[in-house]
């Protein structure tokens, strides 16, 4: 598919410049990881100095809720990872790694969650949040919801409270933000499904 399906959402601290270089970087991979799926790639803009250096600026700029209602950031894995320390960084913030099942020692919580292509699990470590620490859930993408909202779940079951979710790029037409229960999302990118 083309690069012009890719759409911008509004992001004052970017000129249109900056931001038609970030989709520029962008890929798509048709029938990846499965047949029928077009698989939306980042990881070119995280590759160029230039393009890593304005998402972030523009991830900063998006952030759903204001800076000093957020205690930490949960990226989850893999891309998640990615973007989430690096913004946590760059807030004063910390960490918190929502993983795939069977990567984290014991104890944790686990929550299952259906994908636009199958099922998987995500986990979190018992005690990896505070008891009304605030977190925003961080990842490169949302589809159907499914992996953040089960991130949510996790999050939630340590007491924590999740004020928002961030992305990257978001897919039209899956309706993912109704499975987000109403929170305050932030995207930058939307794009087909």
């Amino acid at each position: 598919m083309p690069k012009s399906d890719i759409k911008a959402g509004d992001i004052p601290t970017l000129q249109t410049e900056e931001i038609e270089y970030i989709i520029s970087l962008f890929r798509s991979t048709p029938d990846f990881p499965k047949e029928g799926i077009l698989f939306r790639d980042f990881m070119p803009v995280l590759a160029d100095a230039r393009g890593l250096s304005l998402l972030v600026k523009a991830m900063i700029a998006a952030l759903p809720v204001p800076v000093e209602e957020i205690d930490a950031i949960a990226g989850l894995e893999a891309r998640g990872f990615l973007l989430g320390p690096v913004i946590a960084n760059a807030l004063g913030k910390g960490f918190i790694a929502v993983r795939k099942a069977g990567k984290l020692p014991p104890k944790t919580l686990r929550e299952t969650y259906s994908l636009e292509y199958g099922t998987a699990c995500v986990e979190i470590e018992e005690d990896a949040c505070a008891k009304g620490e605030r977190l925003l859930i961080m990842d490169d993408l949302i589809a159907t919801g499914g992996s953040a909202h089960a991130a949510a779940r996790l999050i939630e079951a340590t007491g924590a409270t999740v004020v928002g979710y961030s992305f990257v790029m978001e897919l039209d037409g899956l309706h993912g933000r109704d499975a987000l229960e109403h929170r305050p999302v932030s995207s930058l990118f939307s794009m087909p499904a």
